[in-house]
């Protein structure tokens, strides 16, 4: 096989060898059955197996992805923090629909939700603010995200004002432009890799009564 035959995107292939997903393996509740893969995707010792990707759409449907970093999951929905002033904070703002996508690889597994996105508690957000690096927490006073800047200099200066402004041995305050959002679930799929392409897909669906129930899902 030659250099460019490798680097064609159209002849790579990986064949999924696993165990499979069946309905049987399924825990009562989505947020039940991502903590066991969580938990085994941490195992494996691979690189931030809390990222995810969370998509958004704005006002008109135009749509817009990133890598998000999720810190927090529990019956009530999945927690990620930004600036209330991000692209994807303002398409919530318009839209709270939303979707995650945890693509764990090395696992041949991933999980995809979907639901609706609002603000946590200014109380949650300032518990969270306080447990980050005191680096993180003057980036986030630094960076007006999602806006245009002229260069790296200009950014790296705004950085180093800021920390002028809250030295490391004071508390640096939450910055009303930053917060959370929780992901409140409607359908939750775990998806996981199978020979031949015939990969099993078994969804959560939110019922009306607050319960769940399971569907499977064609490849």
């Amino acid at each position: 096989m030659s250099h460019a035959d490798e680097l064609d995107p159209a002849a790579m292939r990986a064949h999924y060898r696993s165990e499979g997903l069946a309905e049987t393996d399924l825990a009562a509740s989505p947020y039940e059955q991502f903590a066991r893969w969580f938990h085994q995707a941490a195992a494996t010792g691979m690189h931030e197996p809390n990222a995810m990707v969370v998509s958004t759409a704005d006002a008109a449907g135009r749509p817009s992805s990133r890598t998000v970093l999720m810190k927090g999951f529990d019956p009530r929905g999945f927690v990620f923090f930004t600036n209330y002033g991000s692209r994807k904070a303002r398409d919530i703002a318009e839209n709270p629909h939303v979707s995650l996508l945890f693509p764990w690889y090395p696992l041949t597994r991933q999980v995809v939700v979907t639901g609706t996105a609002e603000r946590v508690d200014p109380e949650e957000t300032a518990a969270y603010f306080r447990s980050r690096p005191y680096g993180s927490q003057i980036g986030a006073w630094a960076s007006e995200q999602s806006t245009v800047v002229g260069s790296r200099a200009e950014l790296d200066a705004a950085y180093a004002l800021m920390a002028a402004r809250y030295p490391q041995d004071k508390p640096v305050p939450v910055p009303a432009h930053w917060g959370g959002f929780r992901v409140t679930v409607e359908t939750a799929e775990f998806w996981q890799g199978r020979e031949n392409r015939l990969h099993d897909r078994l969804r959560y669906v939110r019922t009306d009564d607050g319960g769940w129930r399971t569907v499977r899902l064609c490849p």
